[in-house]
Parts: C-alpha cells; sequence; structure tokens
C-alpha cells in the first residue's frame, strides 16, 4: 500500500519534555508555542501523553494539558497520545474528556493505553489497590464508549458531561493486542513506534487484515509515531539529534532526567552495544538534512503506507525544535 508522501496527514506528540537548567512552566510555555507553530503549519492533531514521576516530562496531568493547549489554539485537533486506561476509571475519563470536548466541540480525541506509563512503585499509588488484568482493557474500552455514546432508555450510570459527546476513541500500542482489539472494535490505531518500533510492521499487518467496520471508522486509519530532528544539514541534525541520543541511553540504563543540551560527536564516545541500544530504540527516526528528511519520510510512508505521522521532536533548543516542523512541512510540499 503505497502513499504519496503529500497525502500523508502531519501531527506531533508531545511528552512536555523540562530541559536541563529550565523549568516545568518553560515546558509548558514551549508546548503552547510549539502548539501554535504546528497548527500554522497545517498539521492535523496534537496529542499529549501520560507519564508520571518523571522529572523530565511534564505530562501528567494529560486531561489539563489537553484542555490548556485546545485554549491556546483554533483549529487543530488536541487530544491525549494516550491516557493510559489502567490508571483512571472510566466514568472519570469520560468525564473529563466529555468536558473537554463541550468547550471545544469537534477538536478533542481520546486516544488510550494499557500501560502505567511510569514506574512500579507510582502505579501503585496511582491504582491503590487495584490489580489490572488482561481482560480489564477490553472491558473499560467497552465502559467508556458507553458513556461517551448517547445515553439509553434506563440507563442508570451517566457521565455528564460527555454522554452523547461521542468523543473519538483511539487505541495505542507497540505490540499486538492493542493492534487487534482497535481491529475488532473498528478504532483507529497509533503504534509506538516512536520508541518501541520492533513489532510495527507486524501490528500494522494484524490491524488491517483483521479491521471490521464500525460507526466511527468505515476503514483502517493509522498513525505511526516518527522522532524527527530536521536541519539545514545533516551534521547539524545530528549534532541536535545528540539530545535524543542522550535521553534513550538515560532510559536503556534506567537514569531518566532532563532533556540535555547537544553533545559534539557524541555517539562517538560510546560503546558498540550502546549505539546499538540506541539505533534500535530509534528505528523510525528521521534525522537529517532537507534531502534526508524526505527520503526518510517518503520511505516510512511506502513500507507502512501509514494515514498519517506524528512526530516526537525533543531538540533541546526550543526555536531550532519548530525549525524542524518547517522543514519536514517544506519536504512534504515538495515531494
Amino acid at each position: 500500500m503505497t502513499k504519496a508522501l503529500n497525502d500523508i496527514a502531519f501531527s506531533m506528540l508531545d511528552l512536555v519534555p523540562v530541559r536541563e537548567g529550565a523549568t516545568v512552566a518553560d515546558a509548558l510555555a514551549v508546548s503552547l508555542r510549539t502548539a501554535r507553530h504546528a497548527e500554522r503549519l497545517g498539521f492535523t492533531r496534537y496529542w499529549l501523553a501520560e507519564h508520571h514521576n518523571m522529572a523530565g516530562i511534564a505530562s501528567s496531568a494529560t486531561a489539563v494539558l489537553v484542555g490548556h493547549i485546545a485554549g491556546g489554539t483554533e483549529r487543530i485537533r488536541v487530544g491525549s497520545g494516550g491516557v493510559m486506561l489502567p490508571n483512571h476509571p472510566p466514568l472519570t475519563v469520560a468525564e473529563s474528556f466529555g468536558t473537554l470536548a463541550e468547550l471545544y466541540p469537534g477538536r478533542i480525541d481520546l486516544g488510550l493505553g494499557r500501560a502505567p506509563g511510569t514506574d512500579p512503585m507510582t502505579m501503585r499509588a496511582l491504582r491503590r489497590d487495584r490489580v489490572e488484568t488482561v481482560e480489564d482493557f477490553p472491558r473499560e474500552v467497552a465502559e467508556l464508549q458507553h458513556l461517551l455514546d448517547e445515553p439509553r432508555p434506563g440507563q442508570k450510570l451517566i457521565a455528564n458531561p460527555g454522554a452523547g459527546t461521542r468523543v473519538p476513541i483511539w487505541l495505542l500500542g507497540s505490540s499486538l493486542f492493542s493492534a487487534q482489539l482497535a481491529a475488532e472494535r473498528g478504532l483507529p490505531y497509533a503504534f509506538a513506534s516512536h520508541f518501541a518500533p520492533a513489532m510495527l510492521m507486524e501490528a500494522i499487518e494484524v490491524y488491517r487484515r483483521a479491521f471490521k467496520p464500525s460507526a466511527q471508522c468505515a476503514q483502517p486509519y493509522l498513525v505511526i509515531g516518527v522522532p524527527l530532528v530536521a536541519a539545514p544539514t545533516d551534521a547539524e541534525a545530528t549534532y541536535l539529534a545528540s539530545s535524543i541520543f542522550q535521553r534513550v541511553l538515560g532510559i536503556l540504563r534506567g537514569a531518566r532526567g532532563k532533556l540535555p543540551p547537544p553533545q559534539e560527536h557524541y555517539l562517538d564516545h560510546l560503546s558498540p552495544q550502546e549505539r546499538l541500544g540506541i539505533a534500535d530504540f530509534l528505528a523510525c527516526a528521521v534525522i537529517g538534512g532537507p534531502d534526508k528528511v524526505r527520503a526518510g519520510l517518503q520511505t516510512l510512508a511506502r513500507e507502512t503506507g501509514c494515514d498519517e505521522m506524528m512526530f516526537t521532536c525533543d531538540v533541546y533548543d526550543p526555536a531550532l525544535r519548530l525549525r524542524s516542523l518547517d522543514i519536514a512541512t517544506q519536504v512534504r510540499g515538495g515531494a
């Protein structure tokens, strides 16, 4: 399934990175500025991702941030990429996103994940005494769909706000589980290839093969996560991407921190095993000057046949982050 690059929607996934030497307030301001820039570029949606107990990520109160970004923009769709459903009762999620849908009609998305988005200690703090089983996520997705739909005669539990808003639900994942569930429910699907690309092609095949049309989706709709760092030259892009390389190596070592500034020749100082670990993590990354970015995006489009690319762009300098989005938009227009 081949698609031209200029037929693919561009969107943004923001973890609201907190930079070394900066504050959470700074990170929140950068995110709003980035969302407004993405809107000017014609991006389709801007999503925020739920994470907890991480000093370098300020997106834990995801619904609050969705409202902040939606309130600071005019047209772009805003949503969660995603809310980690095991951490929240479906009624609470329905009421929160139902409220957002009433405030910003036709602009809110609800992406759902089944991972906790945090460490075991914080997971226990969020869930208290609750123990999650494999059957819970499909049941809770169905409950959430029910709460966001029009109330049925005699229905006693009603999300207010929420009922009747039919906020579009997306399933997110990095394995085959959510791909299969999204296909069975006829839901759009976003694969987390921005950090876990290993099963991308297999998940796409499962999703498309098993897809059953629904009221929300008549046919499969696929989003892929793409780490992006674009610059006028390949050398500068690689230099800027060293902030991401440092962050990824920290994740692999179990030492998460704030987003660090770039370092010259960073990869040269690492062992072969460390470089391989970073390369595997960022297998779907597109890093380079305009020609390399165009080629990288075209390759992903050709190999996946995706409907939409959702960029993560953790460049240390906020202005150069915006420039990366400019370059990606420019090469799509010239593809």
